[in-house]
């Protein structure tokens, strides 16, 4: 039986708290910004620099790979040296590559820039969710604030396009790295008025040998789950994966024999914090993987201008807000087993009315749909972010929260990878029975490579050949939408499962719960 508990007076955050944490979500609104703009700008950039196809790959994705790669460096940096301190510094740090940024005169001074600002990023990211955990530490509470700071992603994403959009109207390619200048100063200034410091007491030296394979595991297995969507699946990328998997077994490995490890493994005994790492990795993976496609068929199938796009994915960002803050409240009366298998059937449902979505009149469609698979799926990040901070001690909070962070990459670029791959693979397949037979073989052959391709194609061709071409594509594409929405249902309810089986025992948040051994468990 699970029992509800009194809020301890002592625990209870007071207004510089809620003010704090105001301040803690500036950071990961310019990051959900430079995330969204950046595709936005990437015609008017590559018309100004004429960067080749392989640096403006770089251009879009090397601020993803130093991210990830030094997520879990940052984290435990931030537990040695200060939380606080790191979060300016890695502040001032993304204000001036953002600076070089905006005025890169070459493709590489971009890149550089580009570089700089992913491991500043990777700064922000898990001090700021372990100043979370500081400064909450009534669960209650701390269910909120992460509700707000997940939101704050959400509204990010979602502005994005709209901001982007808007300057890019008015100004240069470079104003979409201006804007963090300010939030970044901002910042800094309110930082040490309003957020605690907090280190570990003796925390030993830095295992630069274990920086080093970190970096060995994450960038290679990143790079390859990224170039797997843009090239296919290849030898070269799954040697790259193999590699960083191989790096990760030695890094586990020596983080065991050491006294001051980079990462703890002792986290690891905590069934909470494995299941909600899992659940995390699997949840982004089920719902980036579609989220990838989404914006490809706005614009090339339904034919929206990115700003309009960009507007149609607003009721979406809402959907994951409201879940998102509605989610520590139902979590006050039902148990996080409950709270996220049920929103995970919920999401299932949405993943399946895609599933049903037309190359011809499936706007709305889809993004009632998407509602549905957002607003149900929204618990699980709460729920899993809050588990994972909160199972760790709280000298470790800025490792686990890079850790979660970490699983959330993953999962980013495992679901691109997968979905991606296989949505193209329909396509592929379906296009070389329902291409149209007379037109000719080159052009036959581009169309059938991509959506993008055929578009491509049509504008050389016939009116009646155009026309028929992508009809075929369009239904290609969105055949392809339909079978990777399927595959996250499937997905969805290993989710439930997984979710009802190993976090049975964890009782409502703020309540107390007699386990089957006889144990107290608390939230």
């Amino acid at each position: 039986m699970s029992s509800s508990v009194a809020p301890d007076p002592a625990l209870r955050a007071t207004p510089r708290e809620w003010v704090g944490l105001a301040v803690l979500t500036l950071p990961l609104l310019v990051l959900a910004l430079d995330v969204s703009v950046l595709f936005l700008a990437a015609p008017h950039l590559s018309a100004d620099l004429d960067p080749s196809g392989t640096q403006l790959l770089w251009i879009m994705d090397v601020y993803g790979f130093m991210i990830a790669g030094f997520l879990i460096t940052m984290g435990t940096l931030g537990d040695r040296v200060g939380r606080r301190r790191l979060l300016m510094i890695g502040a001032v740090a993304f204000a001036a590559a953002s600076l070089a940024a905006a005025f890169a005169s070459t493709p590489l001074m971009l890149i550089i820039a580009r570089a700089v600002l992913g491991v500043a990023g990777a700064t922000l990211m898990p001090s700021t969710l372990a100043l979370i955990s500081t400064m909450f530490p009534d669960p209650r509470q701390r269910g909120v604030a992460i509700a707000i700071w997940m939101t704050t992603f959400s509204a990010g994403t979602a502005l994005g396009p709209i901001i982007g959009g808007a300057l890019l109207t008015v100004f240069g390619w470079g104003s979409v790295f201006l804007l963090a200048v300010p939030v970044m100063l901002l910042l800094v200034v309110l930082a040490p008025a309003v957020l605690p410091e907090h280190r570990t007491p003796n925390p030993g030296r830095l295992d630069l040998t274990s920086v080093a394979l970190s970096l060995a595991t994450l960038l290679p297995i990143v790079y390859g789950l990224k170039e797997i969507p843009t090239h296919g699946p290849s030898w070269s990328s799954s040697a790259t994966m193999v590699v960083g998997l191989l790096a990760g077994v030695v890094f586990i490995r020596r983080q065991r024999r050491l006294a001051d490890p980079l990462v703890d493994v002792r986290l690891f005994g905590s069934r909470a914090f494995c299941a909600a790492l899992a659940l995390l990795l699997l949840g982004i993976l089920a719902i980036n993987g579609v989220n990838y496609l989404y914006p490809q068929y706005l614009q090339l199938v339904a034919g929206l201008a990115p700003l309009r796009a960009g507007l149609w994915m607003i009721p979406l960002a809402l959907a994951a807000i409201t879940g998102s803050l509605l989610t520590p409240f139902v979590a006050r009366r039902l148990r996080p087993a409950f709270t996220i298998a049920g929103g995970a059937l919920v999401s299932v449902l949405g993943f399946l009315l895609i599933t049903q979505v037309t190359g011809t009149n499936g706007l709305g469609w889809l993004i009632a749909a998407g509602v549905v698979a957002l607003l149900g799926l929204s618990p699980m990040g709460v729920l899993t972010t809050d588990m994972v901070v909160g199972s760790a001690p709280p000298d470790k909070a800025g490792s686990a929260a890079a850790m979660s962070e970490t699983s959330g990459e993953l999962g980013v670029g495992l679901g691109v990878a997968i979905m991606g791959t296989l949505a193209t693979a329909i396509y592929r397949i379906q296009m070389w029975d329902s291409a149209p037979a007379d037109i000719p073989p080159q052009a036959a052959e581009a169309s059938r490579d991509t959506l993008n391709g055929a578009l491509t194609v049509a504008e050389q061709l016939p009116q009646d050949q155009a026309a028929t071409l992508l009809v075929s594509a369009r239904e290609a594409f969105t055949a392809g939408l339909n079978t990777a929405s399927g595959l996250s249902a499937v997905l969805l309810i290993a989710l439930a499962v997984i979710a009802a089986t190993l976090l049975r025992h964890i009782p409502p948040t703020g309540s107390t719960n007699t386990t089957e051994g006889g144990e107290t468990a608390d939230t």
